[in-house]
C-alpha cells in the first residue's frame, strides 16, 4: 500500500486514532492531543482497515485490560537522530515503571559524548512521540515525582500510570539509566 492510511480505537480514555504506511504503525494519538497527526500527511490520508491495525488493537485490549501485552507491533519512525534516541530510550523502560526527564537527559548526554543535555530539550522530544502507549512517553516524570507534561494530557497520564501499578506503589519503581 502506497498511502498513508489510519483507523480508529475508542479507549476507556477516549478515541484514538492510529495511522499506518500499509507495513508498520506510524502514528497512534490520542484524538485532540497535542502534535496529533504529526506523521500523517493528509494529501494522501485514507481511511482503512489494514490487518497491522488488528495486531494493534489487540495491544491496546491488552494494555487497558491492566496486563503488559509482551508484543510490539511493527513500527516505523521518521525523526532527527535525537529525537530518535530519545524515543528509543523510552522504549527501554519497563512496564509499571517510571524515570524522570533528567534521567533521560543524562542518558542522552552519555550517548552523545556530551557533557550535558537539557532536560527542557528530552522532555520537548519525548512530548513529540508520535506513538503514544507503545512508545511509553507517560512513564516520563518530573524529578521530584509530579507528572509534568504529557501530550495528551495529565489526567490520562495520571490514570496510565496508576493502571499499570499496583495500588500503594504508585511511582515506586523508578529507573535509572
Amino acid at each position: 500500500m502506497n498511502r498513508d492510511c489510519f483507523s480508529t480505537y475508542m479507549s476507556p480514555l477516549g478515541q484514538m486514532t492510529m495511522a499506518s504506511d500499509g507495513q508498520n504503525l506510524t502514528g497512534l494519538w490520542f484524538d485532540g492531543q497535542k502534535h496529533f497527526g504529526s506523521t500523517l500527511t493528509f494529501h494522501s490520508v485514507q481511511a482503512a482497515d489494514v490487518p497491522l491495525f488488528g495486531d494493534v488493537r489487540r495491544w491496546l485490549d491488552i494494555y487497558f485490560s491492566g496486563r503488559n501485552p509482551g508484543f510490539m507491533p511493527p513500527v516505523r519512525l521518521r525523526s532527527s537522530d535525537f529525537q530518535m534516541l530519545v524515543w528509543r530510550l523510552l522504549l527501554s523502560i519497563p512496564y509499571a515503571a517510571t524515570t524522570t526527564y533528567g534521567a533521560l537527559a543524562r542518558t542522552v548526554a552519555q550517548e552523545r559524548g556530551v557533557e550535558r543535555m537539557s532536560a527542557q530539550a528530552v522532555a520537548g522530544a519525548v512530548a513529540r512521540n508520535p506513538i503514544s502507549l507503545i512508545i511509553p512517553c507517560h512513564r516520563v516524570i518530573a524529578s521530584d515525582g509530579s507528572l509534568a507534561g504529557y501530550a495528551g494530557g495529565l489526567q490520562r497520564k495520571e490514570w496510565l500510570l496508576t493502571l499499570e501499578q499496583t495500588m500503594g506503589d504508585r511511582f515506586e519503581k523508578t529507573i535509572r539509566f
